[in-house]
C-alpha cells in the first residue's frame, strides 16, 4: 500500500476505536489524529504520511534521553527473554527492583532511600497520599488526613491525584471529587499559613508541591519559597511531599528539581523520565525515619500495591536509562542547553509585543502571549494558534490555556544540542511572524 494509503486507513481505524486521553472527543471523531508516528530518533518523529518534526515537548515532558535508543530495547529483550515479570506481594522480589531502588536512594537528595514503585505519575500521587495518612494512623493520630496542594498544580488523573489537582476544568469532568484535598494560592507562603490555621494541623498530612510546575505553566518556585515551606511542615509536623514526576532525572539542570533549593522532602514522587517513556515506571521515595516508623508500627500487611510493582523489565529499562543519563552527563547538557532555549527565548520577547514572560529552568520552559498594549491576556487565547503554525512547520510544542494562562510551554528532549535548539527557535519565529500577521 502507498504511504497516503496506509495513513488515510490509520486515520479511518484510529476515528473508529482509539479513545484518546486528555483529547477532544469530537474533533478526534470527526477528524482523527493530526499525527500518527511511525519512528523516532534523536529529538524528532516521523509520522506515517513520512513529515519529519522535531519533538519539543519529549512527547509528555519524559523522553528525556531521546527517541531510538536500541540500548533500552536491549536491555528489555535481556530481562524479557530470562524474566519479564514476576509479582512483588508477599515480600517477592527480583533483582532488576533491588538494583533500581538502591540506584535511585544512591541519586536522591538526602536521606531518600526507600521505594514504593508504580507504574506512572497517577499512581504514585495516590500512593503518596495513603502512606502518609497511614503513618500518621500508625502514629495514632488518624484524623490527619487533609492534603493540602497548589492552584495550578498538576499531578494525575486517578481520583485522588485529580482531587489534588489545583485545574479546575480537572475538577468538573465528574462530580465525585475525593473529600479532604484543599488547595492554596500557588508559592504563596501566606496562603498555605492561612490554610493550616483555618483547617488545623492536626488534620493535616501532607502538603504537596511541584518544585516546578509543568502542566500548570511551567510556573518556577521563586528562590526561598521551597525552604520556608519545608519550615512550616516541620513546625506544624506536616509532611512534605515533592511531586517531581515532571522534573526528576535531569529536566531541570539537577537530577532532581529540589536540589535547586537545597531542600529535602518527606515523600518524592517520580515516573516520567526514569525510564524516559520507553515503558511505564514511577514510585514514590521515602525518608529513612519514615520508612523505619512505617516498618516499626505497622503489625500486619500494607495492602496497598499494583500488579506490576517493582516490574521486573521495567525496572532493568529504568536502570539501563539511568546510566545513559550518567554516562553522556545529560543532566549538565540540560543546564547548559536549557541556557541556550532561554536565550532563544528572550530573542523572541524582544521581536514580538504579544510575548510576555518567557522562563525556562533547565530543558523546561514557556513563552507567555499578552495584548501587546494592554500586556494582559487576549479575548480568545493565542497560544493554541501558535502551536498550530509551529506543527505545519515541523515543531511539536504544547499550550496551557485555562484561568488567565495563555501560555506556550516546552520540554525537549535532553540530549538535545546548539543547533537543535537553534532551530527550534528559528520555527517559533516563524510560528509567531505568522500570527503576528493575522494579529
Amino acid at each position: 500500500m502507498m504511504k497516503t494509503d496506509v495513513h488515510e486507513m490509520l486515520i479511518d481505524l484510529d476515528k473508529k476505536h482509539f479513545i484518546h486521553p486528555t483529547s477532544s472527543l469530537k474533533q478526534q471523531h470527526e477528524s482523527g489524529a493530526p499525527f500518527i508516528f511511525s519512528n523516532g530518533e534523536g529529538v524528532y518523529l516521523t509520522d506515517t504520511k513520512g513529515r519529519k518534526v522535531l519533538e519539543g515537548m519529549s512527547s509528555l515532558w519524559n523522553v528525556n534521553i531521546g527517541y531510538g535508543r536500541k540500548e533500552l530495547a536491549e536491555a528489555a529483550y535481556e530481562q524479557m527473554s530470562k524474566l519479564a515479570f514476576t509479582n512483588s506481594f508477599s515480600s517477592m522480589s527480583n533483582e532488576p527492583a533491588i538494583r533500581l531502588a538502591a540506584k535511585l536512594a544512591e541519586l536522591a537528595p538526602g536521606n531518600l532511600n526507600a521505594v514504593f514503585f508504580t507504574s506512572g505519575g497517577s499512581e504514585s500521587n495516590d500512593t503518596a497520599y495513603k502512606l502518609a495518612r497511614y503513618y500518621w494512623k500508625l502514629k495514632g493520630l488518624p484524623d490527619k488526613k487533609k492534603i493540602i496542594s497548589q492552584k495550578k498544580g498538576y499531578h494525575g488523573v486517578n481520583i485522588g491525584a485529580t482531587s489534588a489537582t489545583g485545574i479546575s476544568p480537572f475538577h468538573t469532568l465528574t462530580n465525585s471529587p475525593a473529600p479532604d484535598f484543599v488547595h492554596v494560592d500557588t508559592f504563596s507562603i501566606d496562603s498555605l499559613k492561612a490554610c493550616i490555621e483555618r483547617e488545623g494541623a492536626d488534620n493535616i498530612a501532607a502538603f504537596l508541591t511541584e518544585p516546578l510546575q509543568g502542566a500548570g505553566g511551567v510556573n518556577i518556585a521563586p528562590e526561598g519559597y521551597l525552604q520556608e515551606v519545608r519550615a512550616i511542615c516541620d513546625e506544624h509536623n506536616i509532611l512534605l511531599i515533592a511531586d517531581e514526576v515532571i522534573t526528576g532525572f535531569g529536566r531541570t539542570g539537577k537530577m532532581f528539581a529540589c536540589e535547586h533549593y537545597g531542600v529535602i522532602p518527606d515523600l518524592l514522587l517520580f515516573a516520567k523520565g526514569v525510564t524516559s517513556g520507553y515503558i511505564p515506571l514511577g514510585g514514590v521515595m521515602v525518608t529513612d525515619a519514615i520508612h523505619r516508623e512505617l516498618v516499626e508500627l505497622s503489625d500486619g500487611t500494607l495492602l496497598h500495591g499494583y500488579t506490576y510493582s517493582g516490574h521486573a523489565t521495567a525496572c532493568a529499562v529504568g536502570l539501563k536509562n539511568i546510566e545513559i543519563l550518567e554516562r553522556e552527563n545529560l543532566v549538565e547538557n540540560s543546564r547548559l542547553m536549557g541556557e541556550e532555549l532561554l536565550n532563544g527565548f528572550k530573542e523572541l520577547q524582544m521581536e514580538f509585543d504579544f510575548i510576555g514572560d518567557v522562563r525556562a529552568l533547565g530543558l523546561i520552559g514557556a513563552i507567555e502571549m499578552v495584548h501587546p498594549v494592554t500586556k494582559q491576556r487576549f479575548d480568545s487565547f493565542i497560544a493554541p494558534r501558535v502551536s498550530e503554525e509551529a506543527a505545519k512547520r515541523g515543531l511539536i510544542v504544547r499550550t496551557v490555556v485555562f484561568e488567565g494562562m495563555d501560555t506556550v510551554v516546552f520540554s525537549p528532549p535532553l540530549i538535545i544540542n546548539k543547533q537543535e535548539v537553534q532551530e527550534l527557535i528559528s520555527i517559533m519565529r516563524a510560528a509567531l511572524a505568522a500570527v503576528q500577521a493575522e494579529l
